[in-house]
């Protein structure tokens, strides 16, 4: 499992018929900073999911991907790499709280 902030959606009319009705997230994958564990720093790149859970813009994530993501809920024939499977409440790092949906 990842943790990812959403950042956007994506809109594809035309489909896989596996995928249709599905919710499709821009999610920008979040790391522990090296320098400074008590923040994240995004990482470079950017991964298109199914959204499970029903997320939103801005939230942070949990996300798997590969074989994994086809284990979530009703997509075992659907062509999905990556799918989000939970929205994040706290994070702690090295006993220190770093994020807080609540803050």
């Amino acid at each position: 499992m990842f943790l990812a902030r959403v950042e956007g959606s994506v809109v594809a009319t035309k489909k896989d018929p596996s995928m249709s009705g599905r919710k499709l997230l821009v999610l920008r994958p979040q790391l522990v900073d090296d320098k400074d564990p008590s923040k994240f720093r995004a990482g470079s790149n950017t991964i298109i999911a199914v959204d499970s859970v029903g997320a939103g813009i801005g939230e942070l994530v949990l996300f798997c991907q590969g074989s994994s993501a086809r284990l979530a809920a009703n997509l075992k024939e659907a062509p999905v790499d990556a799918v989000v499977i939970g929205i994040v409440d706290v994070v702690d790092v090295l006993g220190k709280e770093i994020y807080n949906a609540r803050t």
